[in-house]
């Protein structure tokens, strides 16, 4: 379809400059310049405005391109080394958790190993208070033996031997005395 344009925009105008005019007659621009068509100095005209064109805008055109691709190319120099950091921090962010990974597993082994060191003195320190409760078991048990002993005999004493049954006289007493204080 942009063929058909395009070749119809050429041979449209080439059609319309072939227009001649009929036998005897002139046209004004033959008679003012001598010659039947102006094509070649449109041309001419045509050339000379593009080299102008050419000369005047080319540089800045050709910098504007030579600029907006090194702008591209920088954007894209840019936009890669992002993606390389973020990689890199992507790795950098893995290898931290591989560490808090190793170091939370090393924690939880030091900590089943203070539980287990912690049970054991908790145990030892059981057995060494349940070894002194049973001593103390033992003497308060020869205490109340003792103790039962001592009311038995006093008991004893108090219903079988009265004040009147021990004679003492005062030289006995003196003495008696004197052996508790000395």
């Amino acid at each position: 379809m942009k063929k058909m344009i395009l070749l119809s925009l050429l041979i449209v105008p080439a059609i319309l400059l072939a227009n001649g005019h009929a036998e005897g007659e002139t046209s004004r621009y033959f008679m003012q310049t001598g010659r039947e068509s102006d094509f070649f100095p449109r041309v001419l005209n045509f050339t000379i405005f593009v080299a102008l064109l050419y000369y005047l805008i080319a540089n800045p055109i050709k910098d504007f391109f030579k600029g907006r691709s090194a702008n591209i190319a920088a954007q894209l120099n840019e936009i890669e080394e992002k993606l390389q950091a973020a990689k890199n921090e992507k790795k950098e962010a893995q290898a931290r958790l591989k560490a808090s990974e190793k170091k939370a597993e090393e924690i939880l082994a030091d900590a089943k190993a203070e539980a287990v060191i912690l049970a054991e003195k908790i145990a030892l320190a059981n057995q060494n208070e349940l070894a002194l409760l049973e001593k103390q078991l033992e003497e308060k048990m020869n205490f109340e033996e003792r103790k039962s002993a001592r009311e038995a005999i006093d008991e004893v004493l108090s219903e079988n031997i009265t004040t009147d049954d021990i004679n003492l006289d005062e030289s006995k007493v003196v003495e008696i005395i004197s052996k508790k204080v000395a």
